[in-house]
């Protein structure tokens, strides 16, 4: 059974930074992609940042060079380093794992999701 556990939502104000995780069990990068989604209130699902085997990382433009994904092997966790939070970055972000692609809503009906996590960015 795989199984996706997040911790690191929260609180921040503009400016700051918050680092999400997710632990993955039964499933690791040899499988196929892991990555962060996130959905506002309103919006569609963002697909905000993946990571390959391969080690091909995707971030979307509105956060690229503020973002960074990693991956830890020896723990099967995949992190999302957030830094100069801005309040449109206020959404629920969801880690997922598995052949991942642009959908409108998450959690998506492909690959695995993990529960989400809500971060809130104030001025």
């Amino acid at each position: 059974e795989v199984q996706l556990v997040e911790s690191g939502g929260g609180s921040a104000q503009a400016g700051g930074s918050l680092r999400l995780s997710c632990t993955v069990s039964g499933y690791t990068l040899d499988n196929g992609d892991m990555g962060w989604y996130r959905q506002a209130p309103g919006s569609k699902c963002e697909l905000v940042s993946t990571i390959s085997s391969d080690g091909f990382i995707y971030y979307a433009d509105s956060v690229e060079g503020r973002f960074t994904i990693s991956h830890d092997a020896t723990k099967n966790t995949v992190y999302l380093q957030m830094n100069s939070l801005s309040p449109e970055d206020t959404a629920v972000y969801y880690c997922a794992a598995g052949p991942l692609g642009h959908t409108r809503f998450c959690p998506a009906d492909f690959g695995y999701w993990a529960q989400g996590t809500q971060v809130t960015v104030s001025e």
